[in-house]
């Protein structure tokens, strides 16, 4: 939804715009135009939005090694060619197109818009057949869109291409952010043995959500280790294949969550060569991952984690604080 598209009314709604590639500073709320949900669309009403570390990436154009010209392309030369960013949401449906029939006005729901974002804005359209379903009973908006980016990737990557099962050894690099939190519990709820690394501030968190063994990456590093596991999750970007592969059991997969170009074109090479494998990719969220969700919040086996909510109009501080890598789960914005 680019500024002004599907607009059938002069009322306006606050949007953080982001007016070039740069720091915190070149984001700014402004008022643009509410859009017009299409005849199989709803307009979501957003009470709560994160700004997750591919939203701070896009508008730092701050990406992997050899990816600045690609993202480029997809994204925009000189500034994001949709300026709202944001993919995650939790709000209530404010009005449906004609041809809608499964949501109504006042449904509470969360969502997805993927690589598309336009989140954080007060208003925002999805096909109604899209990334969207009713949010989970007893959990807030807040703690409901906290659930959504780490959750969906977790899923992706430890249920779709490499799935993950009971007795499997896992070791999670970057365990105490939004994906690493989420994939931690996942894992567990697969009955896999989980190693989380972490700073040592963290391991309080990750022993609550249920870590078998957490390593300090400060005191240790797990790639000098003995220890081999069936899957390392690289959440962080800092273990790449050469340094993480001897950690890899005989068939054992290494997925690269911030994987850059030279990993993207050797993924194919290295699973045909040997039993070892190098997973990459992007996930994207759909309707069946945030039922998923949905069940797993519900059932206690999921919870999000929080590290701080702030009001929309402090949206630089939330980057700032993105930027500084040192935050733990989510940071969620509020627009009510």
């Amino acid at each position: 939804m680019a500024i002004g598209a599907k607009c059938a009314s002069t009322s306006g709604m606050r949007a953080a715009i982001c007016t070039r590639y740069g720091p915190p500073s070149v984001v700014e709320i402004r008022e643009v135009p509410n859009p017009t949900p299409k005849a199989d669309e709803v307009l979501i009403r957003i009470h709560a939005t994160c700004v997750n570390s591919g939203d701070a990436r896009i508008r730092a154009l701050n990406v992997p090694t050899g990816m600045g010209p690609m993202v480029r392309i997809g994204f925009g030369f000189t500034k994001p060619r949709q300026p709202i960013l944001g993919t995650d949401l939790a709000g209530v449906i404010e009005m449906v197109g004609r041809d809608v029939t499964g949501f109504q006005p006042g449904d509470e729901v969360f969502g997805s818009l993927g690589l598309s974002t336009g989140t954080h804005a007060e208003y925002v359209t999805l096909p109604a057949n899209g990334a969207v379903v009713p949010k989970p009973a007893g959990l807030t908006m807040e703690e409901s869109a906290a659930l959504i980016f780490g959750g969906t990737t977790a899923l992706h990557f430890l249920e779709g291409d490499t799935p993950l099962g009971a007795g499997s050894r896992i070791l999670i690099n970057g365990a105490s952010g939004t994906v690493g939190c989420a994939s931690v519990q996942l894992a567990k709820a697969l009955g896999a043995h989980v190693t989380a690394v972490c700073s040592g501030r963290n391991i309080d968190l990750m022993t609550s959500l249920g870590a078998d063994r957490i390593i300090d990456y400060n005191a240790e590093d797990f790639t000098s280790g003995a220890d081999r596991y069936d899957i390392i999750m690289d959440c962080v970007g800092n273990a790449p294949w050469k340094r993480a592969r001897p950690r890899l059991t005989e068939r054992g997969r290494l997925l690269a969550i911030s994987s850059g170009l030279s990993e993207m074109v050797m993924a194919p090479f290295v699973s045909q060569k040997n039993g070892q494998r190098l997973v990459v990719g992007v996930a994207s969220g759909n309707a069946s991952d945030l039922r998923r969700l949905v069940a797993m919040a519900e059932s206690g086996q999921m919870k999000p984690v929080i590290d701080r909510t702030l009001p929309f109009e402090s949206i630089t501080e939330a980057y700032d604080h993105v930027d500084s890598g040192r935050k733990r789960g989510s940071v969620v914005l509020t627009l009510t």
